[in-house]
C-alpha cells in the first residue's frame, strides 16, 4: 500500500513545478531525520515543548507531501507533548519506520 497520497503529491508538483519538486523532497528528506533526532533529544531532556515543536514541523511537512500515515503518528505526538506527557512508548520507532517508507516512495516519485 503506499504512503503516499498521490493527489496530494501531484498537486504539491503542479503547484511548485515538476522542477523545483525534486529539491522539495530532498529539503524534506533532509529534514526529517533532524526532526526524529531532536524529538529523540527532548525526550530523553523531557523537554516537551523542543518535542512538541520537532513534531509539529514533523507532521506540517510529511502532510504537504501526502504522507499522512506519517503526519498522522506526528499529530499524536504533538498532541501528547502539548499536553506535557512525553509518554510515547515506542511512537518515535514507529514515526522512524514510516518516515524510512515515506523516503523510499518520495525518491521515486520526484524522478
Amino acid at each position: 500500500m503506499s504512503k503516499i497520497d498521490l493527489n496530494t503529491f501531484n498537486s504539491l508538483k503542479e503547484s511548485t513545478g515538476a522542477d523545483f519538486i525534486s529539491e522539495l523532497v530532498d529539503a524534506f528528506l533532509d529534514d526529517a531525520p533532524t526532526l526524529i533526532a531532536q524529538m529523540r533529544s527532548a525526550l530523553a531532556s523531557q523537554n516537551a515543548e523542543v518535542f512538541r515543536r520537532a513534531a509539529h514541523s514533523m507532521k506540517s511537512n510529511a502532510a504537504t507531501f501526502g504522507a499522512m500515515d506519517l503526519s498522522a503518528l506526528a499529530r499524536e505526538l504533538e498532541s501528547l507533548a502539548r499536553d506535557n506527557n512525553l509518554e510515547i512508548g515506542n511512537r518515535l520507532d514507529a514515526i522512524e519506520s514510516e518516515f524510512q517508507q515515506v523516503k523510499g516512495e518520495l525518491e521515486t516519485l520526484k524522478i
